[in-house]
């Protein structure tokens, strides 16, 4: 496994993570024991960087982490969240970014992934109701505390990244980027390599759809939350799905699967990337794994834009945007 620097801080991360979310909510029914499975699979792998937040279960997920990795502690990057802020019988509160609820949130996030600090410290939504400086100037004292190392934003537009920075250095952004979701390349990119940030992407896979294991809607179960995402519905996920037979086909020619492929590709976008794919099963934990040793040349990346260009997806990419690049 390659090894990347996340930030001006040069936090050493594996070039390709894991995002825990879906071992506890969203993507239909998890197993703990074979979600742990993964998880320990994964460091096996070499796999260091591990994504959750307090809000995946709610509150379940941390937990999930925080035993997998029970005596293995010092070979992982705990990255995790606060802000979407929820109730324990996972109604949805709101955003939260106020000081004092940073503060208790990270300490309840220490408690529940059995950790003395986080490695990587996001805020998962900015909350437009408080000044950016005063959400990171709270995380700003978990540094000084001890208990966080690295400070992060998620889905923040350009100007509340810097405004961020200004305050305490930020280590990554985590936003959504894939062959289907390249909004990222409009300013935020450029904005965080002026800054000296690094960027993980979540959703490398387009929430599994570019891997061509789906085939319908009807895939999809009624308590899996892509069957609410536009890009999954009616017209648009057929139309989708037409380019993804297209982006196939080259996986096939180059030897590799269509989620090797779309992985490799977001790999080529810079050192200073790492995508993050999520997993429940270590069979596609290992085929994923297995993009870094996949070579696209220039050719291969003009081939892939041409069948895939910028802007295609049909569809938004949540059913409510509004919390998204603030």
């Amino acid at each position: 496994m390659q090894t990347r620097y996340l930030g001006a801080e040069k936090l050493a991360v594996s070039a390709l993570g894991l995002g825990c979310m879906g071992m506890s909510e969203f993507y239909g029914p998890g197993d703990e024991q074979e979600s742990i499975s993964v998880i320990h699979r994964a460091l096996d792998l070499g796999i260091t960087l591990l994504d959750t937040a307090d809000m995946y279960g709610p509150f379940t997920n941390e937990i999930l982490v925080g035993k997998a990795v029970a005596g293995r502690r010092d070979q992982v990057v705990i990255a995790t969240k606060f802000g979407n802020e929820r109730a324990a019988d996972g109604s949805r509160i709101g955003i939260n970014g106020r000081p004092e609820y940073v503060r208790s949130a990270c300490d309840a996030s220490l408690s529940r992934l059995g950790t003395d600090h986080i490695d990587l410290y996001y805020q998962h939504r900015v909350d437009a109701s408080v000044p950016i400086e005063d959400t990171v100037g709270a995380m700003a004292e978990l540094v000084a505390a001890g208990k966080v190392r690295h400070l992060g934003l998620s889905e923040a537009a350009p100007a509340t990244i810097r405004r961020a920075n200004a305050v305490h250095q930020i280590t990554a952004l985590q936003t959504e980027y894939s062959l289907w979701t390249r909004d990222p390349e409009d300013e935020i990119l450029g904005t965080v390599r002026e800054l000296g940030i690094g960027f993980v992407a979540y959703s490398p896979l387009g929430r599994g759809f570019l891997t061509g294991r789906f085939s319908s809607p009807d895939d999809l179960p009624a308590d899996d939350f892509r069957s609410h995402n536009p890009r999954f519905q009616g017209e648009n996920f057929q139309r989708n799905l037409d380019v993804v037979a297209e982006v196939d086909a080259i996986a096939r020619e180059k030897g590799c699967t269509p989620a090797q492929l779309a992985l490799a590709w977001v790999l080529a976008q810079g050192e200073d990337l790492v995508p993050i794919p999520g997993t429940k099963r270590v069979r596609y934990l290992e085929e994923n794994v297995g993009a870094v040793d996949v070579r696209l040349t220039q050719a291969d990346l003009d081939r892939i834009e041409k069948v895939a260009p910028r802007g295609f997806a049909a569809g938004e990419r949540y059913p409510d945007m509004s919390s998204i690049d603030r």
